[in-house]
């Protein structure tokens, strides 16, 4: 990877006042090699500058790192992980995790099988071909994770119906937006009403690289009830 990569990688982890071990490193650099590699190919991303994939992809990952310690979590499951983000980043940052990452395309399924085979890390990172819907319904999954990671995947609102039923209680939705969100949150407040409960915090991302940033951690404090998450089609009809 080329210096500009690592200069604007040492700053971001500067600025969160994180170091990352060797083998870390290692692992997520080569996530990042592969991605730009593959992503003419499948459209992983659509940043191809180094630099800006080292900020915009590895550093906004990261930022999840304090909740997840905070949490004392051990697994974590990715949904919608697309190029593996921010869930390769994060299992590679905090080897004592195992990470799901949950992808329906069979193209980036088959991406992040390679790069979790291709940087050592398939003893703890698994790859999931199916909707997040099936997954939900899967009685091996729902009601079983402490945290569900999502970054640019839906609207906040259908992040919380499709993560909801696969958090165990007090587990937790961590999801990466943009910019100021008050008509999302509150369409996220009422899902979070309808699926048992719980509550809404904001966690701004003070990365001088991510302004605007911001992860939303949505914490289930209820019961889930049977029927959630609706289908696509229902939940794009009925929107909250």
């Amino acid at each position: 990877m080329p210096g500009a990569y690592a200069d604007a990688l040492d700053a971001g982890l500067a600025a969160l006042g994180m170091a990352l071990e060797p083998r870390a490193r290692t692992v997520i650099d080569g996530h990042m090699r592969l991605l730009l590699a593959w992503t003419g190919s499948i459209n992983l991303t659509a940043i191809r500058d180094p630099a800006a994939a080292a900020s915009g992809h590895v550093v906004d990952s990261l930022t999840a790192i304090p909740i997840l310690r905070d949490r004392g979590a051990d697994r974590l499951l990715d949904l919608g992980s697309g190029g593996g983000l921010p869930g390769i980043p994060l299992a590679a940052a905090l080897p004592g995790i195992r990470a799901l990452l949950v992808e329906s395309t069979g193209k980036k399924a088959a991406f992040l099988r390679t790069v979790a085979t291709a940087t050592g890390i398939d003893d703890r990172v698994e790859v999931a071909g199916a909707r997040a819907e099936a997954t939900a319904a899967d009685p091996r999954h729902r009601g079983r994770w402490p945290v569900v990671t999502a970054r640019a995947v839906a609207p906040l609102a259908e992040l919380v119906e499709l993560a909801f039923p696969l958090l165990a209680p007090g587990g937790c939705l961590i999801a990466w937006k943009r910019g100021e969100s008050i008509d999302e949150e509150r369409a996220a407040e009422r899902a979070i009403a309808a699926l048992g409960g719980g509550e809404l915090v904001r966690h701004p991302v003070t990365v001088p690289s991510l302004p605007g940033h911001v992860l939303l951690v949505a914490t289930r404090t209820g019961v889930v009830p049977d029927g959630y998450p609706r289908a696509n089609t229902v939940r794009k009809r009925r929107p909250w």
